[in-house]
This record gives C-alpha cells, structure tokens and sequence, in this order.
C-alpha cells in the first residue's frame, strides 16, 4: 500500500490505515522547541527541562540521565517524527506524576504547535545501565480529525479491542478497550485470547518491538529473529481463527533496520489478508492508499464506510 498522507509517523500511518488522509503533515522540531513553549511548559509543571534536542531514546538517557538524577529537570526530545517525548527514572518523577506532566505538554501543544503525540518514556537504573520501561510508556496523540473505521464500527453496536499501543495512537476514539502489553510476545499471546472470544468487531493490534527495539535501534539480527517468532504465530492465529474471521496484516510505516540513522523511513507498507472466507488465491496490487484497508474493514463488516477515504478491495476477496 502507497501511503498519500504526508509523513512518516505511526499517528499517520494509523489514521490513513483507519480511513482517514490528512493533507498537511504534523510539525517538527529538528532543533528542539520554541522558547516560548518551553518557558510555559516548566511553569506549569514546576521544573525545570533539560535536552530539548532531536536525539535517540536510548541515547539521551545516557547523556543525560546522570544530571536527571541529580537534579530532578525532566529530559525532553524529539525526532524526524512530531513528538515531544518526556524521559523521566521512576525513582525522581513517580509515573502517575510523569502522566501528569504529560497532559501538561498535550495541553499546551495545539493548533500550528499541534506535535501528533507526546510521549512519556519511564526508565530505570544507574548510570552507565539505564533501562526503559516499555510496558508503561504513554502516548498522548491527538484525536482523528473525524471518525475511522474504528468509531464506525462502535456506533454500529460492534466490539473494537485495541492491543498494545494502539489506543492511544488514536486518543483512545472508537475503542472499548486497550490495554498495554510489554512487547510482541504478550501482545500475540492476548490476539490469541480475543480471538477466542468470538465477538464480531474488529481487533486491532500494534507489533511495537519490530519499530521500537529492532527498526529504531538498526538491529538487523534483532527483527530478523521477530520475524521468524512471528512467522512461528501465524498459524496458531490460523488454528484459532473462526470461520467467517479474516486476519489483515500490515504496518503503519517504514523502520528499515539496514537504513541509516535511527529515524522511521516512509515505504510501500504490507498488506496480507488471510481467512477462510478468502477463497482463493489472488494479488491485491499496489494499493494507492493506506486507507483501502479501512474501507475494506468498513465493507466486511457490512457497515456504511462511505465517510472513510480509500477503495475497498473487498470485493476480491
């Protein structure tokens, strides 16, 4: 699938993947944020920030977080994406507080300052061997601009399940549920359990260690052994599924771990549908938009898409 919006960020990537093409892209900020921002982003919350730079998570932490420790100023950075990501050790700033903090800045980034999410990034440690605590990260994104298959599906008396991330991705908008998982083993072994529970509606779930452990941090060996783990679900997926389920695999981007540098890097994303209601065998194309896969959703599940942008490929199904 060829991804329209501009872009090349998981709050993009998702809406377009959702149904919806937006057609101006989220700022950035490769030389930090304005002043301005900062001075009332630091009254607000009543400390002080340092960082405010484009860099790597991982690598910002161990810059920086000795002089976090021991003054209790809060690590703020972004990067190619539109993110203000707020770094914190649980042991200076508790998580709830961290939280807090957060809807601060979600507060105050609007309108042309409008970043797609703020991050919270809790890590652990010393010096010298700091650990980030994925499993608590918090995005705060902004909501679609109007409603994605995902709310469709809601109003329409179905059930829609987030797993991992994703909620958040979408503000939380057209989701019953979705909890948090600590990576991509728990997050199959929870696919599992909700397919089991044979609710029509749509689960939707976020593989977050291909972007965030392997394709960020360039490790080739890394995502080539996630591929064959997830290679090995697939057909527990199969076994699991119901008759009348269809599986739609795809990605919300690129995060090439052979390209350089540590940033997302915009492709052609996956698309592969399978399920016994496929009955034969047969090539989707090159898709022109992310967006067909959420009028395709829309058309399964025989609800009235024609808000959502996109060209349904359902009926090759």
């Amino acid at each position: 699938m060829t991804e329209v919006s501009p872009g090349k960020d998981s709050t993009t990537g998702h809406w377009e993947l959702a149904g919806i093409i937006i057609d101006h892209p989220f700022p950035v900020y490769p030389i930090g944020f304005p002043a301005e921002i900062i001075r009332e982003f630091e009254e607000r919350i009543g400390r002080k920030v340092i960082g405010n730079k484009h860099a790597s998570g991982t690598e910002i932490i161990e810059e920086l977080g000795r002089e976090h420790l021991e003054t209790g100023r809060i690590i703020l950075y972004t990067s190619a994406d539109s993110v203000f990501q707020l770094a914190a050790h649980k042991d200076v700033i508790p998580l709830e507080e961290l939280y807090q903090i957060s809807a601060v800045a979600r507060d105050i980034l609007h309108g042309e300052n409008g970043v797609s999410r703020v991050i919270a990034r809790p890590f652990t440690g010393r010096p010298g061997s700091f650990t980030r605590v994925g499993a608590e990260r918090l995005d705060l994104s902004l909501p679609p601009p109007r409603p994605a298959v995902l709310d469709l599906a809601k109003d329409a008396g179905l059930r829609v399940r987030g797993i991992g991330k994703v909620g958040d991705i979408y503000a939380g908008r057209g989701f019953e549920s979705s909890p948090h998982t600590t990576g991509n083993e728990e997050t199959m072994e929870v696919v599992l359990e909700e397919v089991r529970d044979r609710e029509p509606g749509i689960i939707m779930a976020n593989m977050i260690d291909f972007d965030m452990l392997w394709g960020h941090r360039r490790d080739i060996n890394g995502f080539a052994e996630g591929l064959q783990e997830f290679d090995a679900f697939i057909p527990r997926l199969q076994e699991a599924m119901h008759q009348d389920d269809i599986c739609i695999i795809v990605s919300d981007h690129g995060c090439d771990p052979a390209f350089p540098g540590t940033d997302h890097t915009r492709e052609y994303a996956i698309l592969l549908v399978f399920g016994d209601m496929v009955t034969r065998p047969v090539n989707l194309g090159t898709r022109d938009s992310y967006s067909d896969c959420g009028r395709t959703i829309a058309d399964l599940l025989t609800i009235d898409g024609s808000s959502l942008d996109g060209t349904s490929f359902a009926p090759l199904l």
